[in-house]
């Protein structure tokens, strides 16, 4: 049994771990949880004991296979979890987050398969992650982003890597959901923004970090 903060560090391991080729370390993991450096250290001393992952100062963190399956049930929980309050409760897509970060952890054997099997076997979540399945596989995971696109490119937005309230308010503001197509029209050699036409309608300039948060899939 885990506790919570090693349910939280085997998440963000795995997450990181998902950006292929990416050397995790204990800064990458500190920043990203907003820990500090001699916690991390701590914490992955007491996984590296459970034999949950392996650390090496030149390879960095990964997981074991347990691990790996531990992390893997998590993030299943947790995704189940954002449809869920989405499609049954009513929630908006930027309030979710939060609330499913909590009900991760809750410990049933069986309560992932049962909500999977009451949602209709889900293969994305929300904001667009793939949902693991309980033998660990999943759908096609998206990692090209807006601002990889070339002016003149369509594509509909498939993910977004940015799951904060703000980015996503952003999104409603402009009408941008999973689905939505757009059209990368230019780039703006000045800052790198970006001008698009969002679903045929009217041009729309955003930022380059904009483009940087929006996965797609042509």
């Amino acid at each position: 049994m885990h506790t919570l903060s090693e349910e939280n560090y085997l998440k963000c391991i795995y997450r990181l771990g998902q950006d292929k080729g990416q050397k995790i370390t204990p800064t990458a993991i500190a920043e990203s949880l907003g820990n500090n450096p001699a916690s991390v250290v701590d914490m992955i001393r007491k996984l590296t004991d459970k034999q949950l992952i392996v650390y090496d100062k030149k390879k960095g963190v990964e997981l074991t296979a347990q691990g790996q399956k531990d992390a893997t049930l998590i993030v299943r929980r947790h995704r189940l979890w954002e449809v869920f309050l989405l499609e049954k409760l009513g929630y908006h897509w930027d309030e979710i987050h939060d609330i499913a970060e909590e009900l991760e952890h809750i410990k049933d054997a069986t309560l992932a398969d049962r909500l999977d099997k009451f949602l209709g076997f889900p293969e994305y979540d929300p904001h667009g992650d793939p949902i693991p399945k309980a033998n660990g596989k999943m759908a096609k995971r998206y990692s090209t982003t807006l601002a990889d696109l070339k002016p003149g490119s369509q594509c509909r937005v498939a993910a977004v890597k940015d799951t904060t309230s703000a980015f996503l308010q952003y999104l409603i503001k402009l009408d941008i959901n999973i689905g939505t197509k757009i059209q990368l029209i230019e780039k703006i050699s000045f800052d790198s923004s970006l001008v698009i036409s969002i679903d045929g309608n009217e041009r729309t300039t955003v930022s380059q970090k904009f483009g940087e948060s929006l996965l797609i899939d042509m």
